[in-house]
């Protein structure tokens, strides 16, 4: 039984395969059975942000026999010291910023009075608690111990400003920050499908300096992650 390997952009799904001496380039909305390590996977570039990350899983799960799904993308960091650029982690926790009743602190999911639906038989508001060492295990992926657990934001919009990094780290206590982490873990959620996300980080959130960012050693790093996972079971 395959296993999805989603991406948000093609360059992160060359990072990812990298490792492969012939890697396939991935089209976006163009899923095709690959054998990776004697494993077969079908990898999915989704694009940007969590409406097209919904709609990409949505065909993802309807094709036959999906056993599971893997996330491996970029991410910024609130604090390089805890997470340097080019590290991998693994996400415990993905928070959606951005959903409920907007005002002066920010925005309160649950003043709308409609949780957004259930997983696991628990309502679900604003974040969804992975179990990824139990997902890897039933997927029989090789997640690393000594990559380190993360809670992770998942905006729609980039954060742009130092002020705004510290506003958002201090309110929900994060590590990271994607665009599409929390779309994907909800969507597996609510269908029970096994989902690991591991993110490299690419910049420290909220900095535009070039000190502040690597994107081509976090592109590299996924392939580190995407082998570990497939190869060293």
């Amino acid at each position: 039984m395959p296993i999805a390997l989603v991406a948000a952009t093609a360059k992160e799904m060359r990072g990812a395969l990298g490792f492969l001496q012939d890697p396939p380039e991935v089209a976006p909305g163009r899923e095709e059975l690959l054998v990776l390590a004697g494993r077969e996977i079908v990898p999915c570039v989704t694009g940007l942000g969590v409406v097209n990350a919904a709609l990409a899983l949505g065909r993802i799960l309807s094709l036959p026999g999906i056993e599971g799904v893997v996330n491996l993308g970029l991410a910024g960091a609130f604090d390089l010291r805890a997470l340097p650029l080019g590290s991998i982690c693994v996400v415990r926790q993905e928070i959606w910023p951005e959903y409920g009743l907007l005002g002066p602190r920010g925005a309160d999911p649950r003043a709308l009075g409609f949780a957004l639906g259930e997983a696991d038989g628990a309502a679900v508001w604003d974040r969804l608690d992975l179990h990824p060492r139990q997902a890897a295990a039933r997927l029989d992926l090789g997640l690393s111990g000594l990559w380190p657990e993360a809670v992770s934001l998942t905006v729609s919009g980039v954060t742009g400003t130092p002020e705004r990094a510290a506003e958002l780290e201090r309110s929900f206590r994060a590590d990271v920050e994607n665009m599409e982490g929390f779309a994907l873990a909800y969507g597996c959620a609510r269908a029970g499908t096994p989902f690991v996300e591991l993110r490299s980080i690419s910049n420290r959130v909220g900095s535009r300096p070039p000190v502040d960012w690597d994107l081509d050693l976090a592109l590299s790093r996924l392939g580190v992650a995407c082998a570990a996972l497939f190869m060293n079971r």
